[in-house]
């Protein structure tokens, strides 16, 4: 006779619940969650706000980027705070002898020699003699800085500087 074996107890899982797909189900869940869950916040660092002041020449003089970290450019009688771009303004950049200055007469000739810095023992320049096309050469440079850099105060006379502060208190 033949004789049937006993039953053996198997258990058999579903195809879909081997080892292999249970961890691509996983690792599916896993991406899934990656991409919906929210994104973390950074948020930028705090910056030091622009007070707007009043410079003459001699208190401009010292933000030439050697002593003072920032660095500030005068073009007609505005400052303009050009630290981000050192590399230009910053004491070796190309334009560095203009950094702390009232830069006016020297953009509006295209010249970066010392001759066009007005001392600073002497009164701001007021540009008179300049020719139509220099005016309109300054007048370019000018419109790079107001949109390039943050405008941060106003170049005046030492003369004009306690009444300035008068009109502020």
């Amino acid at each position: 006779m033949d004789q049937e074996s006993p039953p053996v107890a198997t258990t058999v899982l579903p195809v879909y619940l081997t080892p292999l797909n249970l961890f691509l189900i996983a690792l599916a869940i896993y991406v899934f969650y990656l991409k919906i869950r929210p994104a973390k916040v950074v948020f930028p660092e705090a910056v030091e706000p622009q007070i707007f002041k009043h410079y003459t020449p001699q208190t401009l003089a010292k933000f030439n980027g050697k002593d003072e970290k920032k660095i500030l450019i005068g073009v007609k009688g505005h400052v303009y705070d050009v630290t981000p771009g050192a590399a230009f303004y910053g004491p070796s950049g190309p334009y560095g002898n203009f950094a702390g200055r009232d830069a006016s007469r020297g953009l509006s000739k295209g010249s970066f020699d010392e001759d066009m810095i007005t001392p600073l023992d002497h009164p701001i320049d007021d540009l008179k003699d300049l020719t139509d096309e220099e005016i309109k050469a300054l007048n370019d440079w000018e419109d790079h800085f107001a949109n390039k850099y943050a405008l941060v105060g106003k170049l005046i006379e030492e003369a004009d500087q306690p009444k300035e502060d008068e009109k502020r208190a």
